[in-house]
């Protein structure tokens, strides 16, 4: 099912020919290495180069009979290599393809996503000045608080996918690793130097403390980035789900010509998209709890980790893949409602000014305890009778004695809780 939601460019970067690619890739930095020693001779790398290929319905048939993936891929070089295939993998063991090869397809991945997350920025922070004077509701616990503008939400979803860049940025860095050490990593059988030339030449890292595999913190750490970008995936999918409730109705996520919303309820207009991508953030999410359970592994090795990675890798990276690329669709073509905006902050006659009133009676002497007391009593009469906020206060007789008229006005100025933004943004913006 994870097909359905694969974009071609992280399909080709899980394919099985992809793998195998990477895989000989691997095999020909290990011999380039060995003849740069002077250990194999010039000439066989050049011929083995010529004639190293492998086809993948073959190696999946030799698989099926030897139950080794690896031997598999080596067996169908050698049908194609002839006698010079000795040479190939040659001081090496299982896990020195298969974890430099896997840390070349995570790097990719990753950029790729990290690609997308740049483009996430860039359009967050278009949204985020185009609506930066767009006033609507601030709420908390779902209740009307304070006045923010729309452009505030934006601005804050770009802080996020900043840092969101660097951890994925520093996850890419720490899984760029090879390992090439031999069968339990004490490099009895590969000279290291002949391990530093194929790393360098495969543009990865050296791993000199291994096992017979690269530490899975590696690889943790990697998911967890992925994670956190799931959650600001849906920490975003989830706000505009909220504001497209028809209680509420000031953003919604593109409604296509000849979409249809209910098999029964032909007025229903849902936010699918941003539904999906809230499920999809708890797919992501749980994969976390399996990478961190690969670290703790039998002595040296077992191969309890290697299946699972075979599937918490390749969904993970395709799942944000693909909610990324339906995110970027989705603010690119949100409907904002700017009449439902004013509307939804008239909504309680007043009430979100309720702060301002209970500043200036404590400017004018009275104490916060008595002052948010006579406040709270008018702002509950307000919800109970559904009057004018202003009126209630105007007919307040500890309030008139206080405050005039004109300035009680003053408090109800929406322009008050505006006054810094400019401030936030060039803080955030730079």
């Amino acid at each position: 099912m994870i097909e359905r939601y694969t974009t071609e460019a992280m399909k080709e970067i899980w394919s099985y020919e992809t793998k195998f690619n990477k895989w000989l890739s691997v095999e020909l930095a290990v011999l380039e290495g060995w003849v740069k020693r002077g250990d194999v001779k010039k000439d066989v790398l050049e011929r083995v180069k010529k004639k190293a290929a492998f086809n993948v319905k073959r190696i999946e048939k030799i698989e099926k009979r030897v139950k080794h993936d690896v031997i598999a891929f080596l067996t169908n070089l050698s049908e194609n290599i002839g006698e010079d295939a000795r040479f190939i993998h040659m001081g090496m063991t299982s896990s020195d393809i298969l974890d430099t090869a896997f840390a070349l397809l995570l790097k990719e991945a990753g950029e790729h996503i990290l690609k997308k997350l740049k483009n996430l920025k860039r359009i967050l922070r278009q949204l985020s000045k185009r609506y930066k004077k767009t006033v609507m509701m601030g709420r908390t616990h779902g209740v009307h608080a304070e006045p923010i503008t729309l452009g505030l939400k934006f601005l804050l979803w770009y802080d996020e996918v900043g840092r969101n860049i660097g951890r994925l940025s520093d996850a890419i860095e720490n899984i760029s690793y090879a390992k090439i050490s031999g069968s339990v990593g004490t490099f009895s059988t590969m000279p290291p130097d002949v391990f530093e030339y194929a790393a360098r030449k495969l543009k990865l890292k050296p791993c000199y403390a291994t096992s017979q595999i690269i530490s899975r913190d590696h690889h943790a750490q990697y998911l967890f980035a992925l994670a956190f970008i799931a959650s600001l995936i849906e920490k975003i999918a989830l706000e505009i789900r909220h504001l497209q409730r028809t209680e509420v109705g000031e953003v919604m996520e593109p409604f296509t010509k000849g979409q249809k919303g209910s098999s029964a309820m032909p007025h229903k207009r849902n936010p699918i998209l941003c539904e999906r991508l809230c499920g999809m953030s708890r797919l992501v999410r749980s994969h976390v709890i399996v990478a961190l359970e690969n670290i703790a592994l039998w002595h040296e090795r077992d191969i309890s980790h290697s299946s699972c990675e075979r599937i918490i890798f390749p969904d993970s990276t395709t799942l944000i893949d693909y909610s990324l690329e339906k995110l970027l669709f989705i603010l690119k073509n949100l409907t904002v409602d700017e009449k439902r905006l004013k509307r939804n902050i008239d909504m309680t006659k007043g009430l979100i000014f309720s702060q301002s009133i209970l500043l200036k009676l404590i400017e004018k002497g009275m104490s916060r305890e008595d002052a948010y007391k006579i406040v709270q009593s008018d702002a509950m009469k307000v919800w109970k009778d559904e009057k004018d906020f202003l009126t209630v206060l105007l007919g307040d007789k500890k309030i008139k004695k206080l405050l005039t008229r004109n300035e009680l006005e003053s408090c109800f100025d929406i322009n008050y809780y505006l006054k810094n933004i400019e401030y936030i943004y060039k803080k955030v913006l730079g």
